[in-house]
């Protein structure tokens, strides 16, 4: 077992070394399991007329090689009977390929469409709204906010900045294309009646809404829809340059809004719906930023939602560390300084629940300069503490990034990804599918975890301190009866238990203690025969763990890494789970492959290409650092 745990951590560690780019950082891809962003680029190109032709061709195949046999597309592999919304966004993004709609594969799709009833049907947000940008339904009513709403002051009861800030920068041009109601349909294709229901007026309208309005719970909003349609063009015009400027302050140097292809691509329809010419630089700049995250993926090409570089060059840093390479190497060294310079130096909108907010934190992407989240602040002190001792420069940003983390942490004593307090108990009554995961911010069993887990594994900080208790106790009153706890920004109970036990024991936790107990029983109940683990992405729609038939080389470095930090001594379970990773590292298949990121519950799920890697590169290493002499 040693001797095989050493080749393969030694394997690993040959892998990544040898991908690290000049500059210091791992720029793996980031795709996304459905086919949004792809569906998304070829109405943009088409509708803006653009001359992309290769770029078209390797997006639509990439669309074509992932169609289920019955006509339609799924966003995670083991996704029962399709995937509305994604069906209909490939359907629609293929007519603007240019592809014909009597092709047997478009056939398919068509009746894929029909027998899930038709557009009526779909629950994304995202989708509705590029079915109205293209002409195929009405803006009127299905999404009966005004544009006021960007107007109301904090005081108001519901206001913007209550929303999170990936709701923003996608509500923002939203609000702007409903208030404006400009479309983009290509004449060539019309609006296709089969999709349509028998009354397209009140087919996607506000009737989900009225309870709400009639119950008073969203009566301001209403109120202010209503004052809206009659107020002066002066507070009209204000509140389109409020929501403009709001877009262009948040433009990062790539021209992409936040850093996020699906914002920006609304800011392109949405800046030409108020007067912008398709020419004009911002517009120009935002569609070069677009083409950067375009990755080969699948037979054809992926346009990734953003890119995961901040996030992929902590992560191995610091698992290369653990695995024991020198503080000295050149790996170390070099990530070491590319996210130095990566770090935050400027206020962003997460300031605003912040008591004397100063910055520190770092982002996700390449190119993030305003938009820190907590779990790649984390990533970023574990992987720069190797080089505190020998660097003045990684010693005051170890510093900084330390208070910026303290500075974010929520009422309830746990962490959030972008903003603190951010969660108004009004967002999840917007009857939206995933409104309250999309409109808000709380606090996450994940990210309290990792934050704890950092706080306690590399600061050395216990329950002792006021605010670890507090985030102990936010774990404990959070886990599930069943002894998981619930990953939001990974797959999904496996990810949320590693994360709250492996930081509960970090902070030197009592391992007896009851839910830590119940915490590790949960593990050892689902561990597969194989040795290994896997979790379904439904269990985020049920809300409740779904196992896959078969087990991830990621969701088993999870489990794995987490029944390490619980064990005192080498564990059975531990050691099947170690023998699963090393008898399928550095393969290809479904184990790898299978999408453990999550993004929106039931929408947005992410395959990592560096997953496969830095995980079971992590938990080994553990292993091994903790049980080397019993293995």
């Amino acid at each position: 077992m040693r001797e095989r745990m050493d080749e393969g951590i030694s394997a690993l560690i040959r892998k990544l070394q040898r991908d690290q780019m000049g500059n210091g950082s791992w720029q793996y891809r980031f795709t996304e399991s459905g086919m949004m962003t792809d569906a998304n680029m070829l109405i943009l190109i088409r509708t803006l007329e653009l001359d992309k032709p290769d770029i078209v061709g390797r997006l639509t195949d990439r669309i074509l090689n992932r169609q289920l046999a019955d006509g339609s597309w799924n966003v995670y592999p083991d996704e029962t009977d399709g995937n509305l919304s994604a069906t209909v966004e490939c359907y629609f993004g293929l007519l603007h390929a240019g592809v014909h709609p009597d092709e047997p594969y478009m056939l398919r799709a068509k009746n894929a469409i029909v027998r899930r009833g038709g557009i009526r049907r779909v629950d994304s947000l995202i989708t509705k709204f590029m079915l109205a940008i293209i002409g195929q339904i009405k803006w009127t009513r299905f999404f009966p906010v005004p544009l006021a709403l960007i107007m109301l002051p904090p005081s108001s009861p519901i206001n913007f900045f209550q929303f999170s800030g990936y709701a923003r920068v996608h509500m923002a041009p939203m609000l702007l294309l409903a208030d404006s109601q400009r479309t983009f349909q290509v004449p060539e294709i019309p609006v296709i009646q089969e999709f349509q229901p028998s009354m397209i007026d009140s087919s996607l309208d506000d009737s989900l809404w009225d309870p709400y309005f009639r119950s008073g719970m969203l009566e301001q909003l209403k109120q202010w829809a209503e004052i809206w349609k009659s107020a002066p063009a002066a507070f009209k015009e204000r509140a389109v340059r409020t929501a403009e400027r709001y877009m262009l302050d948040r433009i990062e140097s790539d021209g992409t809004l936040y850093s996020y292809a699906s914002s920006t691509m609304l800011m392109i329809y949405a800046l030409q719906a108020i007067g912008y010419e398709r020419s004009h630089p911002v517009i120009q700049q935002a569609l070069q930023g677009l083409n950067a995250f375009l990755r080969p993926d699948s037979g054809g090409l992926h346009l990734q939602t953003t890119t995961s570089t901040v996030w992929d060059t902590a992560l191995i840093s610091h698992a290369l560390s653990q695995a024991g390479v020198s503080p000295l190497h050149s790996s170390i060294q070099n990530a070491g300084r590319y996210l130095l310079s990566r770090q935050h130096a400027k206020l962003g909108d997460w300031q605003l629940q912040v008591q004397d907010p100063e910055p520190g934190g770092w982002g996700f992407s390449d190119i993030n300069t305003i938009n820190p989240d907590v779990d790649d602040t984390t990533a970023a002190l574990r992987a720069i503490e190797p080089l505190r001792s020998s660097s003045w420069q990684a010693a005051e940003a170890a510093e900084r990034g330390l208070q910026w983390l303290l500075s974010m942490q929520n009422d309830d004593g746990g962490w959030a990804a972008f903003e603190r307090n951010n969660n108004h108990p009004l967002m999840k009554w917007i009857p939206l599918e995933g409104a309250e995961a999309a409109a808000t911010d709380p606090s996450s069993a994940d990210l309290t975890g990792r934050t704890l887990e950092y706080l306690g594994r590399t600061v050395g900080l216990t329950g002792k301190h006021p605010f670890v208790r507090r985030a102990v106790s936010y774990l404990y009153r959070t886990q599930r009866q069943d002894g998981s706890w619930y990953g939001r920004w990974g797959v999904c109970y496996i990810y949320g238990t590693w994360a709250a036990l492996t930081g509960l024991s970090a902070v030197r936790e009592p391992l007896d203690h009851p839910q830590i107990r119940k915490g590790r029983e949960w593990l050892l109940s689902i561990q597969r025969p194989d040795g290994g683990f896997g979790e379904s992405c439904g269990s985020d729609r049920i809300m409740r763990y779904s196992p896959l038939h078969y087990s991830t080389l990621v969701q088993t470095a999870w489990a794995l890494d987490a029944l390490v930090s619980v064990f005192d001594s080498a564990h059975e379970a531990a050691d099947r789970a170690a023998n699963f990773l090393l008898s399928h590292l550095l393969t290809d298949g479904i184990i790898t492959a299978y999408p453990t990121g999550a993004g929106l519950p039931g929408h947005i799920y992410s395959r990592y290409e560096s997953y496969p890697l830095v995980w079971p590169l992590l938990a080994l290493s553990h292993y091994r650092n903790k049980f080397s002499s019993e293995s």
